[in-house]
């Protein structure tokens, strides 16, 4: 699970073009939206894209956002528990 927390913290950088923050900024439990990273809804668009980009999952239940992308480590279990490719 380490390496994949530090996979999608590069990848989240580099989506949504974050220049001043490194991968050692965000902690596995800092909130992505709001007082944490501050993102907004057009970055959560963003991180679906990356879900299905590098991982091939798609968000299904559009309810289901808030929970996955509440912190780097919510998107990590997602992922786990949501590839087929294990």
């Amino acid at each position: 699970m380490d390496n994949l927390l530090l996979e999608l913290k590069k990848q989240i950088i580099a989506q949504l073009n974050l220049q001043d923050i490194k991968p050692e900024d965000i902690s596995d439990d800092l909130p992505l939206f709001a007082e944490g990273l501050g993102l907004d809804s057009i970055d959560a668009l963003e991180l679906i894209v990356l879900l299905q980009q590098y991982y091939k999952i798609k968000l299904t239940n559009a309810d289901d956002g808030p929970k996955v992308f509440r912190t780097v480590k919510t998107m990590a279990e997602y992922i786990e528990n949501h590839q087929t490719d294990k």
